[in-house]
Formats: structure tokens, C-alpha cells, sequence
């Protein structure tokens, strides 16, 4: 569950400011689960939630969103908890995520031979990603990975090779191999360790599509009001998803992430239920092409 406190004047540390808190389901893997559902992609949540009101409540909701969340564990001990602090601006100041939960989550049996994608998120264990890697391998499924973080990307960094899709930005590029403030290295890396394509999301700055022997493309961010952040990463990757599965190329799915990160940052919601419909009302970016990496 997020728990999202947003301040309603500039944010004054070390002492309580004046703000509006709510509280919904989140979690970066369920997140992209909910939204590929109501982008009406076929999609299967993999995770586990405690025995509690909480876990009652995200599973309630993940389901009303399209999502199949038969392969979610019941296990003893409290639901995951995202707690954020954003600015009067909506920008995230920091964060604490209590993920312990997802210790619990056993992938013995992984059953992806009707998978089309498997999407890990890096809240999960090393030993449970090794696990999946090690599945989708066997099925001969694409895996993409979301980092999550910078601590989580750096706890998984070796890991990261022979995948179809990476999503990171570029504090998450350099913890993923090491090549710190020089992200365009990071990403000729990443590509010799076999990474299809890079993705590299940076806000306000938009985002560059990296592909292999492709030409390299940057998309600017569609100029909105921020209303809070918190979910638009997940809705950008779910949408992504939802376009190349119905046959776009690499550019041309990162344009619906762009409007799908449009509309989450301008929605209270970490997930917003009309998300097809909001995405429809903005303008994708026009992708421009860079000659080199470094002319960004």
C-alpha cells in the first residue's frame, strides 16, 4: 500500500508541515500489473501480500483493474507499505519502502509458457530473481527489468545481462555497472552484457530509447501541471508494454509511455482507472534523433 503525504506549502525539514495524506495500493510490480489491465492487456500478478486489511484491500483493488491476481500468496505478517513525502509541487523528497513481505514469495514453479513477458521489478529477492531469470530462460520468454532504485539496481547489478528490456535512470545505469556520472557508457555496457534495449527515463528531462544497432532516440516530456509522480514510471513501462505487444516499435511504444506518465503525474491516483482514456487526451512527444549518446 502507498502511503503518499503531500505538503500544501514549500516543505520546511525537521519539523511537522501542514499537508493531505492518502492511502491506496501501490508496489512497483503491481502498479504495472493494474495498469496493463486497464490498458486491457492480459496480465498475471506474481507477489505476495500479508493477512491483513491492507493486503485484503490491494488484492481488491489489483483485481478490479483487469489484473489476474490468482498467483498472489497469503503470507502470515503485514502487507507492503510505500510511505512517500512529496513537495507542495509534487515532487518526491523521500521515501521508505517496508517490501520485507516480498521475502515470503516462493518461485519454485514458475509457469510461463503462455507469457508473451515477465516484467521483475527489483524489490524481489537475489536468489527469487535468479529464480525467474532462470524460468523465462527455460521458456524462452523476453524479461524486462525495472530497477526500482538505485540501493536495489546495485544489489542486482550482475545479474542484468541477456534481457530484452531495461528501464533505469541514469543514477540507476551507474549502480547497474558501475560507470558513475558517465550514463552513456553505462548503456554501450549494458548492451554488450546483452540488453536489447535500454530505456533510460529521466523525468522532466524525457527519456532516450537505446537499442541495439539502432539509432538512439530522445522523447521530451509532455509539458503538464504535476499533481504527484508517485506511479508514473509504472504507467510509462505499462504502456510500453501494452504497445509493443500490440506490435509498435521500441519509439513508438515510448510515446504511449509518455502519455501515460502525462496522465498519471496529472491524477491524485498512483493508478489512475480511467488511464486509456486520459492517455487519449495528450499529444505524444515527437522523438528526435541523436547523433551520438553524448549529445543530450
Amino acid at each position: 500500500m502507498d502511503v503518499v503525504a503531500r505538503t500544501t506549502a514549500p516543505l520546511v525539514p525537521a519539523t511537522s508541515n501542514p499537508g493531505r495524506t492518502r492511502i491506496s495500493p501501490g508496489g512497483v510490480g503491481r502498479n504495472i500489473a493494474a495498469c496493463l489491465g486497464l490498458l486491457g492487456v492480459p496480465v498475471r500478478l506474481v507477489s505476495a501480500v500479508g493477512d491483513d486489511a491492507f493486503g485484503d484491500e490491494a488484492l481488491r483493488v489489483t483485481a478490479a483493474c483487469g489484473a489476474d491476481v490468482s498467483a498472489v500468496r497469503r503470507a502470515p505478517g503485514r502487507t507492503g507499505t510505500y510511505t512517500a513525502v512529496l513537495d507542495e509541487r509534487g515532487e518526491l523528497v523521500s521515501a521508505v519502502s517496508d517490501m520485507a513481505i516480498i521475502d515470503e514469495l516462493e518461485l519454485d514453479t514458475l509457469h510461463l509458457d503462455d507469457a508473451a513477458l515477465v516484467v521483475v521489478d527489483g524489490n524481489l529477492s537475489r536468489g527469487q530473481v535468479e529464480k525467474v531469470l532462470a524460468a523465462a530462460a527455460g521458456a524462452e520468454v523476453p524479461v524486462a527489468f525495472e530497477p526500482v532504485s538505485v540501493a536495489k539496481a546495485g544489489r542486482l547489478h550482475d545479474l542484468v545481462r541477456g534481457l530484452f528490456l531495461v528501464t533505469p535512470n541514469s543514477d540507476e545505469v551507474s549502480a547497474l555497472t558501475g560507470r558513475f556520472r558517465d550514463p552513456w557508457s553505462g548503456i554501450h555496457d549494458l548492451h554488450a552484457r546483452g540488453i536489447e534495449h535500454v530505456w533510460l527515463r529521466e523525468g522532466v528531462r524525457g527519456s532516450y530509447v537505446c537499442s541495439t544497432a539502432r539509432p538512439t532516440f530522445h522523447l521530451p516530456a509532455i509539458p503538464v501541471e504535476v499533481v504527484d509522480v508517485t506511479g508514473a514510471g509504472d504507467a510509462m513501462l505499462a504502456a510500453w508494454i501494452a504497445a509493443w505487444l500490440r506490435g509498435a516499435d521500441p519509439v513508438e511504444a515510448a510515446r504511449d509511455g509518455h502519455r501515460a506518465a502525462a496522465a498519471t503525474i496529472t491524477s491524485p491516483d498512483t493508478v489512475r482507472a480511467d488511464l486509456a482514456e486520459a492517455m487519449a487526451a495528450f499529444e505524444p512527444p515527437t522523438p528526435r534523433e541523436v547523433s551520438d549518446a553524448h549529445d543530450h
